[in-house]
């Protein structure tokens, strides 16, 4: 979704309703009441919401400092005479709908409503931004300089992210008072709309496809041997991460591609600005220019005659309807940069037409097409095994029928066949005895009538066979965090609600890793695929829980430890969990995906090689 959308004329309904809600503060009585010879740092106010809320203001004077022609149409004013406040900005977004007729460096004189638009809408729980709605506007005179710029530094943001939020207001931080000095949110806030500028910076998210990447103005913060910032914790947030767009629209000059670890070089200056995807970001109306430092993807050792390979990926809606060149890179990833596991668990294959929506459920072709791919690339003719679901009940794309899929290589694994599995009435199960575990199908889905999977991807566990010794493999895609609020939320600490259906997923895989080492201790048993969540997570967690498992990724070094790359954050959402009876393995994340512009993938795979 691109991270600028167009402002309806109903704001001020937005904002009735949230003043409705208890959602935002007004100090005014009445929309009709009204401000003559407002200044700008008045309507900003101390706190997220501004105290004139609802109120027409006249008179309002300042610079322009930014036009933007496309999605959220509009420019940006700037008072040149500050007051001595740091916590009011003296920089305001003036919403026009239409396209602005102002020019940068225009002194103007505006009436018209304040109003604090909620970017998401009300329930996505993102702050507000303050802006002047339904302006007139007078043009005083052209050509006047723009005021200096706030320059963001690693030195300005303060290491500390966000006060708590008030218990009184639901956890909410909009009527707290700004203290930009002790936190990054409230600094952030106290310059929005403000002309700001960042120096050189290392990028530590690529380029998207909306035109926008990600750089950090604190190089020693959290940084990782490629040039990323790792996520480690939910206390400790990466304060200097900021997103960067453009004002000039692309059909006037491009924006950079840029990966990971790359330098965004020069002066980077604009208005500071607050959107749906990404918060706080600078819209650049000069903007740096990329030095590229040549991150190279990573390619992981080929495993040892008697050690096993296994790996997840996460190969992002593969259908036979995608360009034969996404089939070919992801199969060359496959056979180069992960070479040739023995067991590779697939997430994200989708039925034989994709996203055609008519009750299609089978992916043999989608399967096939990949497969095919991966033998003329070099690699093994992999065979196959997965459970169709029902149509549109695993959540994903509608009439894609996303799934995992095993894929294995018989020259150096077998399959352990064992019929009867379906999509939703009969789940396998643990049986054996005398200290041999086995599944009652395989392939087959544990616990598919759960509600914790409705709308979620039903794990799909198999039993293998590498030199004699009983491998099992459960093969998971973990509900999404769609619904989260993002680490810019009003709420603080913000609300994270599909961790819920997670927690449940992750106990009911982890009863039944505990059902296979309770016959069979020192079973090997391998969870897999993509968790959606980090590793230090109450999910990974509940994976865990009395000793079941253990999460791969935590034997890498700290800095190492990420698969995914999400609003300048370096962090872990696939994984391998392993079992007891499984040691001294190693672990890769291999990385050839999540930090670059051009991707087959937007995860990186992960290989675990092991002695079973």
């Amino acid at each position: 979704m691109p991270s600028s959308i167009p402002r309806s004329a109903a704001v001020s309904a937005v904002v009735a309703a949230a003043l409705a809600a208890g959602l935002l503060a007004s100090s005014a009585s009445a929309a009709e009441d009204s401000a003559t010879g407002t200044r700008v740092h008045d309507i900003q106010g101390t706190t997220r919401v501004s105290p004139l809320v609802g109120k027409q203001v006249t008179g309002v004077t300042g610079i322009v400092t930014g036009v933007r022609t496309y999605g959220s149409r509009g420019f940006w004013i700037q008072d040149p005479e500050a007051d001595a406040n740091p916590a009011t900005s003296e920089g305001l977004f003036v919403f026009t709908s239409s396209v602005p007729t102002v020019a940068v460096g225009d002194a103007v004189s505006l009436n018209g409503t304040v109003t604090e638009y909620v970017p998401g809408g009300l329930n996505s729980g993102n702050q507000s931004l303050t802006q002047l709605s339904k302006p007139t506007v007078t043009v005083l005179s052209k050509g006047n300089a723009v005021p200096a710029p706030v320059t963001i530094s690693g030195w300005s943001v303060p290491d500390a992210y966000a006060p708590e939020g008030d218990p009184a207001a639901g956890g909410s931080i909009n009527g707290l008072t700004l203290d930009p000095e002790t936190y990054a949110l409230d600094y952030y806030e106290s310059l929005e709309g403000s002309n700001v500028r960042i120096d050189s910076s290392r990028v530590v998210g690529a380029t998207d496809p909306y035109a926008e990447l990600w750089v950090t103005v604190k190089p020693w913060e959290n940084d990782n041997r490629r040039g990323g910032t790792v996520y480690g914790s939910y206390e400790s947030q990466n304060t200097g991460r900021l997103q960067i767009q453009s004002l000039t629209p692309l059909a006037q000059q491009p924006f950079p591609k840029a990966n990971v670890g790359d330098r965004l070089t020069g002066t980077t200056e604009g208005p500071l600005d607050f959107n749906q995807f990404g918060g706080y970001t600078l819209t650049a109306r000069t903007l740096g220019t990329v030095q590229d430092n040549g991150l190279e993807r990573e390619s992981t050792d080929r495993q040892h005659k008697n050690e096993l390979a296994v790996a997840t990926y996460n190969v992002e809606n593969l259908d036979p309807s995608d360009p034969q060149e996404k089939f070919d890179a992801l199969a060359k990833a496959v056979v180069d940069n992960l070479a040739s596991p023995d067991i590779l668990a697939l997430e994200e294959i989708q039925d034989n037409n994709g996203a055609k929506n008519d009750g299609t459920v089978a992916a043999d072709q989608t399967v096939k097409k990949f497969t095919d791919a991966i033998t003329a690339a070099g690699g093994p003719a992999y065979e196959w095994r997965s459970v169709d679901p029902q149509n549109n009940k695993d959540g994903g794309e509608p009439g894609g029928n996303i799934r995992q899929v095993f894929l294995f290589n018989p020259e150096r694994v077998s399959f352990t066949d064992r019929a009867g599995a379906d999509a939703t009435t009969t789940p396998t199960a643990v049986t054996g005895g005398k200290g041999r575990a086995a599944l009652t199908l395989s392939p087959g889905r544990i616990d598919p009538a759960n509600t914790a999977w409705d709308s979620s991807r039903k794990p799909l566990a198999g039993e293998f066979v590498f030199r004699g010794r009983t491998v099992f493999v459960i093969a998971n895609h973990f509900g999404s965090k769609g619904g989260d609020e993002g680490l810019t939320s009003h709420h603080q600490p913000p609300n994270r609600s599909s961790e819920a259906k997670r927690l449940l997923q992750a106990q009911a895989v982890n009863a039944f890793v505990k059902d296979i080492v309770a016959i069979e201790k020192q079973a090997d048993v391998l969870v897999v695929g993509d968790i959606n969540d980090f590793e230090f997570s109450g999910t990974t967690q509940a994976l865990t829980d009395g000793g079941a498992l253990y999460p791969a990724v935590k034997s890498l070094p700290r800095a190492e430890r990420y698969s995914y790359v999400y609003q300048g954050n370096s962090q872990v959402l696939d994984q391998i969990l392993t079992s007891p009876g499984v040691h001294h393995f190693e672990y890769d994340s291999v990385h050839i995906n999540a930090e670059f512009a051009d991707q087959d993938s937007d995860h990186d795979p992960q290989v675990l090689r092991f002695r079973p």
